[in-house]
């Protein structure tokens, strides 16, 4: 994969397993958001395929991968003046409509990442990263979303917020997961560790211990 000629990615693969929660690791710069991105169709891979459910990811099928797959970065863009908005700004297209939540499920899912329903009022670009990432995963759970892709999803949240979505995510087998994480708590709940190295597949192991060793490094 190489962007403006630059190789950003080289010589990787791995598979996902419905319910499976990974987790990918590695310094500043090794293409470990860039690979998120190459997943939902941001970016094209110059060499190699990427398969959702033993089909290749193209121009032609991105739609499908988007319908299934919500990817939530650090700082999401919420496309909406108010909270409210965005979160109902996918139930406009006709491919959505049925999904319309009512004003229940939405305080519903609001709680589950505890915001108030008060936050429905706010300004989107008035409220925190933490809770824009928050928005974001209450429209994806609106919009029946199960497979994740999630960027530093718990760096910007405290403590009783990051319990919250530790508790929804973390439930086994309700959620297929691949994430960019350095958060040892959040680690300890996946199965995987994918560590990349300068763009390059380093190791794919389940060794927590491992983990905290390789992460110490890196600080």
């Amino acid at each position: 994969m190489r962007i403006d000629q630059s190789l950003i990615l080289d010589n990787i693969s791995f598979n996902i397993g419905e319910g499976e929660k990974i987790t990918i690791y590695g310094k500043s710069g090794s293409g470990k958001s860039t690979l998120l991105k190459m997943i939902v169709g941001a970016y094209v891979p110059t060499t190699g395929k990427i398969l959702f459910q033993d089909q290749e990811i193209t121009r032609y099928t991105v739609s499908k991968v988007r319908q299934s797959i919500a990817y939530i970065g650090q700082e999401p863009i919420l496309g909406a003046d108010t909270v409210e908005a965005a979160l109902l700004l996918p139930f406009q297209y006709k491919s959505n409509k049925y999904l319309k939540p009512s004003a229940e499920l939405i305080y519903q899912t609001l709680n589950l990442v505890e915001l108030a329903p008060k936050i429905l009022t706010q300004k989107s670009v008035n409220i925190s990263g933490g809770e824009k990432q928050r928005v974001a995963i209450a429209r994806s759970l609106l919009l029946k979303k199960k497979i994740f892709l999630l960027d530093e999803i718990t760096s910007a949240l405290d403590a009783e917020s990051k319990q919250a979505v530790l508790s929804l995510f973390c439930a086994p087998q309700a959620y297929t997961i691949l994430s960019i994480s350095h958060d040892f708590e959040w680690m300890r709940h996946c199965i995987r560790f994918i560590e990349l190295d300068r763009g390059r597949l380093k190791s794919i192991h389940r060794d927590y211990q491992k983990i905290q060793i390789e992460l110490k490094k890196i600080a």
